[in-house]
């Protein structure tokens, strides 16, 4: 088993730092079920599905890993399979501070706008651990809703956070009326 000082040595001889989004990748590559953790079989699994056989092809394969996240598919499973290996053992849910940690480094790849005010909104908030669902419909939402929220059906099938998320945006004056529809209207 390989544990986070393990890791951390890998990083060191990778040049690469332990919280860099590729160690993500590279953990998706490695099936790894726990954060921080590689069992032998994950990391030869990897290892081998990869073509690495030494340290250096490995740091050749450091830049590869880093433009799977441009692929949007690629992204997305990355994306979902960040929820299962960011969370405890034995829980549901992922707890939000992780949560928040994940979307900061995941979003930040994306580049999604809104992302620090969905963190500060579920600090002030939510204050609860993470779904699945609303884990899963976050990327659907930031990939398909507008940043001005232009083209946010409030009839639509989001979970009941991202519809607060919404209302909180508009009610601390992030969205501007003449951005967007208004949404009290249609209550």
């Amino acid at each position: 088993m390989i544990l986070a000082d393990g890791i951390t040595l890998l990083c060191n001889d990778l040049q690469v730092d332990p919280q860099d989004i590729v160690m993500l990748v590279v953990s998706w590559h490695m099936k790894a079920a726990t954060m921080c953790e590689f069992s032998k079989q994950e990391f030869i699994g990897g290892l081998q599905a990869l073509g690495i056989d030494t340290l250096e092809k490995f740091c050749e394969r450091i830049p590869f890993m880093r433009s799977e996240l441009k692929d949007e598919q690629k992204f997305r499973e990355i994306y979902n399979f960040a929820f299962a290996w960011a969370k405890e053992k034995g829980q549901k849910s992922l707890a939000l501070d992780t949560a928040i940690g994940m979307w900061q480094l995941l979003f930040a790849e994306k580049h999604w706008p809104l992302v620090e005010h969905w963190c500060q909104f579920l600090q002030a908030r939510h204050n609860k651990a993470i779904s699945r669902d609303t884990w899963s419909q976050l990327l659907e939402f930031a990939r398909t809703v507008e940043p001005s929220l232009s083209n946010y059906d409030a009839e639509g099938a989001w979970p009941y956070l991202i519809d607060e998320f919404v209302e909180y945006l508009q009610e601390n004056g992030v969205m501007q009326n003449d951005q967007t529809t208004d949404w009290s209207l249609k209550r």
